[in-house]
């Protein structure tokens, strides 16, 4: 496999998910973690599908994690790379292992294994496999019977792992047993595999969840026992709900494209994730430029982080209020095959001018909107049907004295060529004055015949975006009952 070390001693970091499932909260945020690493020093950010375990792996699973990647803009370089095609490498570096006297055949058996495992529950100490293989006579191998390569791992003294998030870590040797490197069927073990993948792609820096830490102490004694350079360590806290409990899917815990598919903006997800157990002194707004200048593993803490949607909606608000309308459009239109009632409501944009009113109604749309989802949900009396369906807020608006107001405007704005907001405010208002009624006895049912609802963005941004003839067809159809 080609090194991949950066020539200029940049670092090389990669994202390693499990293809068993979609792409979660918690591995979003240590891939933008690692891409954040790479991209802020000239680095490269490699992803590695680690799919050993054939019988929860699934193709499905490993386009879900591309896709999720994909949606939040975390671009890898060269193409992933398939943990299980290396297999063949994986059990190389095990038999020189054991060629080199840093691993031995293993014969126990399921029953001897279980019978040390129900000691260990007896006595309720930690379960530590110690192998009698280990320094037994390889002549004394009973004939035929399969076995594993297990790790000689150092009994005495310590193992440091020497984390840039969690500190000095050190194990005891006594407490790390020999670990399986290949099993009885010939296929490599999990720590196996990473260990030969990271030294085989170049990777200088690992940065996971602190679940790993355990492994990463076990994946250092096949550094030595290869002596092969150890990549620095970091150990990233994992992420809990704003209850401080385990992350669940009601707090979160939900595939990445769940959240392009609630209305959340890359760039606002990324800048939230990020703060997740990351600080840029009182810094929340973080644009990803910021984030790539600024990120660096020293300054995440150990504590869990804690998520809360209340923040991410308020944060994508934020960024909403500020994109650009014609990014926003674009958003929406790519965002609209993946939900509900979403293909009909693009038919409907795709008719009479829909996405250029979008456009144009963004500016009114997006200073109450905090996802995608509102912004839909607003701009739908752009495409809607006439006559309009009414909510209940609007009917009770639209009674008889209101009906008539609606006729008479209408006979007024009849004769108006100039369909702009401030040209039609002003001549509503003038309406107003001149029949003594006050101006919210007017724009009231005016929105609600216009919309069909009784909140809505400005009612003569939205009488400019819906044009004369559509605005006064509306108007008609509700002043006449």
């Amino acid at each position: 496999m080609t090194d991949a070390t950066t020539s200029s001693g940049a670092p090389v970091v990669r994202f390693a998910p499990s293809p068993t499932g979609y792409l979660h909260i918690g591995g979003a945020r240590t891939a933008l973690f690692n891409w954040l690493y790479a991209r802020g020093r000239g680095g490269k950010f490699l992803l590695r599908i680690e799919d050993t375990d054939r019988e929860r792996n699934n193709a499905e699973a490993v386009d879900a994690i591309l896709n999720g990647m994909r949606w939040l803009e975390l671009d890898w370089d060269g193409e992933p790379v398939s943990q299980f095609s290396r297999a063949a490498r994986h059990r190389e570096v095990a038999e020189a292992m054991l060629a080199g006297g840093n691993a031995y055949k293993c014969y126990l058996t399921k029953e001897e294994l279980d019978a040390m495992r129900a000691a260990a529950e007896a006595e309720k100490r930690p379960l530590t496999i110690r192998s009698p293989w280990r320094d037994r006579d390889p002549a004394e191998a009973p004939a035929g019977v399969p076995h594993a390569l297990r790790l000689k791992a150092p009994r005495d003294g310590e193992t440091v792992v020497a984390d840039h998030v969690q500190g000095t870590v050190t194990f005891p040797n006594k407490d790390l047993d020999d670990l399986i490197i290949l099993r009885s069927d010939g296929n490599p073990t999990y720590n196996l595999a990473v260990v030969v993948d990271d030294h085989d792609m170049g990777v200088t820096h690992v940065i996971r969840g602190v679940d790993h830490l355990t492994n990463t102490a076990r994946q250092q004694q096949i550094y030595k026992a290869m002596s092969w350079a150890i990549p620095e360590f970091s150990h990233v806290p994992l992420i809990h709900g704003a209850d401080g409990a385990k992350l669940s899917k009601r707090h979160g815990a939900l595939a990445v494209e769940a959240y392009r598919d609630m209305g959340y903006l890359p760039a606002a997800l990324r800048n939230y994730l990020a703060r997740l157990g990351w600080s840029h002194g009182d810094d929340e707004i973080i644009s990803t430029a910021q984030l790539v200048e600024w990120f660096d593993v020293t300054g995440v803490g150990k504590s869990a982080a804690r998520f809360d949607f209340k923040k991410l909606e308020a944060l994508n608000g934020t960024y909403i209020r500020s994109a650009d309308d014609g990014e926003l459009v674009e958003r929406i239109r790519a965002l609209l095959p993946h939900i509900e009632g979403g293909t009909a409501v693009a038919s409907k944009l795709d008719e009479n001018e829909g996405w250029t009113k979008l456009k144009i109604a963004m500016p009114g749309l997006k200073d109450r909107a905090k996802t995608l989802i509102e912004l839909i949900d607003g701009a739908a009396y752009i495409h809607a049907a006439r006559p309009l369906a009414l909510d209940d807020k609007a009917q009770k608006l639209l009674d008889a004295d209101a009906r008539a107001i609606l006729a008479a405007l209408v006979s007024r704005l009849e004769a108006r060529s100039d369909w702009a907001a401030a040209g039609l405010e002003a001549d509503v208002k003038a309406f107003a004055e001149e029949t003594g009624a006050k101006l919210g006895k007017v724009a009231q049912p005016l929105r609600a015949a216009l919309t069909g609802r009784s909140v809505s963005p400005p009612v003569f941004d939205v009488m400019e975006v819906l044009g004369r003839d559509e605005s006064l067809a509306r108007l008609r159809d509700q002043a006449a009952g």
